[in-house]
């Protein structure tokens, strides 16, 4: 009811029919098991996250962004970004660079606030719906891309 509610007030030119199919979809991957962690008690959502990435040539990249879900337990932190791609990709190495740019970022960030934990962080995409993890391998490219500039940052992706 609080869904249909909430699709009412901000999807008032969609059909009945159209906001009970999204409602649906919504409340399946909020409640797919698979995503208990995501979901859970130790998660947040839309955590803002600001910080500062040196390059090596000493110029500063400014990251201004909101994670969509972040789970921090005891051992690690899981940072997810959920994308709504209607075809989305079939393996992580095919996900768009831009995306695992963004993760790679967040990661950064987040390594230095908390060095003693793994970090972790995966596409959650809404239309299949499929966890894809992102390799710190992966990672560690994007952002390498990133630092010696060979990656273009547009600025709202880069504070997105």
């Amino acid at each position: 009811d609080m869904a249909l509610n909430f699709l009412r007030r901000n999807a008032g030119d969609w059909t009945d029919s159209e906001r009970e199919t999204l409602a649906a979809k919504v409340l399946g991957l909020i409640g797919d098991v698979r995503f208990a962690a995501v979901f859970g008690d130790s998660s947040r959502a839309e955590v803002p996250i600001v910080g500062r990435i040196e390059r090596p040539d000493g110029t500063l990249i400014l990251v201004s962004g909101q994670i969509d879900r972040l789970v921090i337990t005891e051992n690690e932190v899981l940072i997810v970004d959920f994308k709504t791609n209607l075809t989305p990709p079939l393996t992580a190495a095919e996900a768009p660079a831009a995306y695992i740019r963004q993760l790679a970022l967040y990661c950064a960030i987040l390594a230095r606030l908390y060095p003693q934990r793994a970090i972790r962080t995966a596409l959650l995409w809404t239309e299949t719906p499929e966890f894809m993890e992102i390799s710190a391998s992966a990672l560690d490219a994007a952002l390498a891309s990133v630092a010696d500039g060979t990656a273009k940052l547009d600025p709202a992706r880069a504070r997105s």
